[in-house]
């Protein structure tokens, strides 16, 4: 799914714009498309990646509820949770994310990827970037 044009067809939830806010906790560029209003008591957005981009590794604290689910919409990508091998995502793949643990997600090399991301609620939450996930790791996938 290396084509732009082939995957934006099949990318239901559309590609957004420019995530230029958080540019610098990823590798390569990634599109942002809110698919709710903010006064909705839970934030969804379609994260689209273009092949190679991927995020740095981070943390979704909390002291109680908290972390994050992705429901994956189009393309192929990759995700990893830290001491855990590398996990395949493909459309209608879903990962739970318990809050508190480190992990990274994004595209596969010669793949667009997009995915729906749903901040869990939960008590003191907070996200936390970490280092980048280094080509020589990423290259190994």
């Amino acid at each position: 799914m290396k084509d732009k044009e082939e995957f934006t067809k099949v990318n239901v939830f559309g590609l957004g714009e420019p995530n230029d806010a958080y540019a610098k906790y990823f590798i390569g560029n990634s599109y942002l498309n809110p698919l709710v209003g903010q006064d909705s008591p839970l934030f969804l957005a379609n994260v689209t990646f273009e092949p190679g981009c991927r995020n740095n590794w981070h943390i979704h604290h909390a002291t109680k509820g908290g972390g994050q689910i992705l429901i994956c919409t189009a393309g192929f990508g990759w995700f990893q949770e830290e001491g855990c091998d590398p996990v395949s995502l493909e459309p209608g793949k879903v990962i739970v994310i318990p809050a508190n643990v480190k992990h990274w997600h994004g595209a596969k090399k010669d793949s667009w990827f997009s995915h729906i991301s749903i901040e869990v609620p939960g008590e003191n939450t907070r996200n936390e970037w970490l280092e980048a996930v280094n080509d020589e790791e990423y290259n190994k996938l």
